[in-house]
């Protein structure tokens, strides 16, 4: 098949080995597919995938890898064992898990191993047991970014907003306008989104159901949260959603916070940081780092924008061939451009 290739460091568009549905996999040929921080984190961190005790992911230098993880595809093939509840031409997506042996053996992260090859190619394996199908008109690229929505949800519901709480979303990029939405959809108001790109606090705010925008250049988040509490009459505790992964950040917003302030840190660290304990301590501060998002959020978040109670195509900005993929990975490194750039690997490009 014709793919994005990681080898050696280096991303090139050529020819690579299909992949091959195990027991109960089945064959899909890729029909939209997104880029994701996750996927440059991957290529610029991969002392990560070297030593994961986990074995989920591998970084293999001399093995081809295909990356990409958020997609929906046409059944095109069925591994042996499959129940037949897939009929070629289905359309299916599922949570980015290739499972070893039916699952015996542990699971694979689609996109983060050469023994599962990800979604920046024409065909993609995925395990019968964990799809699901997209029979609704909605389209290919909305299903394509439910991952990216389902780690919003998965923060906003482990942090179980309680009446009076102000939410304040760090970064409206792809995961911060997913905690956005996942805020707006559960009525919670005011939302306060913080981001230094103007374009993208304004979309929060006309698509996704923030209210407030704040640029963090000129103001900080908790001088805008004290005004709100104020004006709205309330008296819970600010609630952040860190989506954005910036080395400081966490201490910053630590620095800054107010009394009692939870902290959900969905930035996706992989350099590591520093926070200042002692002051945490003094300001009672609670984090939470990683963690999801669970089947629930996942396949909650895909229920929603089948059914039309969420619309994640806001969030795209620009549609690609597979050509155009290092780049775009590039321009995602770079925090340049849009939330979400999608990707038609068989073509088909507006």
């Amino acid at each position: 098949m014709r793919a994005v290739v990681l080898r050696s460091g280096r991303l090139e568009v050529r020819e690579t080995a299909d992949p091959v549905p195990g027991h109960g996999d089945l064959l899909l040929r890729t029909l939209s597919t997104a880029i994701c921080a996750s996927d440059v984190h991957f290529m610029d961190h991969p002392e990560a995938g070297i030593d994961d005790p986990t074995g989920r992911s591998l970084y293999d230098a001399d093995r081809d890898i295909v990356m990409g993880h958020e997609f929906v595809g046409e059944v095109v093939a069925h591994g042996p064992g499959c129940s037949g509840e897939f009929p070629l031409g289905a359309r299916v997506t599922s949570m980015p898990i290739r499972l070893v042996d039916g699952g015996a053996g542990g699971l694979r992260i689609i996109g983060q191993h050469p023994e599962a090859q990800g979604s920046f190619g024409e065909l993609l394996v995925v395990p019968e047991a964990m799809a699901k199908a997209v029979d609704s008109a909605v389209s290919s690229d909305a299903i394509a970014v439910v991952d990216a929505f389902a780690v919003g949800e998965f923060y906003v519901r482990c942090a179980n907003m309680q009446p009076g709480e102000i939410p304040i979303v760090v970064g409206a990029g792809a995961v911060g306008l997913s905690a956005v939405a996942a805020l707006s959809n559960r009525g919670i108001a005011p939302i306060i989104v913080s981001d230094l790109n103007a374009e993208r606090r304004d979309l929060a705010i006309a698509s996704f159901g923030a209210h407030i925008g704040v640029d963090p250049a000129t103001e900080s988040e908790f001088d805008v949260f004290r005004r709100a509490r104020a004006e709205h009459h309330l008296g819970g505790a600010a609630v952040v959603f860190e989506c954005v992964g910036a080395k400081g950040l966490i201490d910053r917003i630590a620095a800054n916070a107010e009394f009692y302030t939870r902290i959900y840190c969905a930035g996706g660290w992989y350099s590591g940081d520093t926070l200042n304990i002692t002051q945490a301590t003094q300001q009672g501060l609670a984090f939470q780092f990683g963690g999801g998002p669970m089947p629930q959020d996942w396949y909650g978040v895909l229920d929603a924008v089948v059914q039309g109670r969420l619309d994640p195509l806001p969030s795209i900005g620009k549609i690609i061939g597979l050509d155009e993929v290092p780049d775009a990975i590039d321009q995602v490194r770079r925090s340049d451009g849009p939330p979400r750039i999608v990707v038609h690997p068989n073509g088909d490009i507006a």
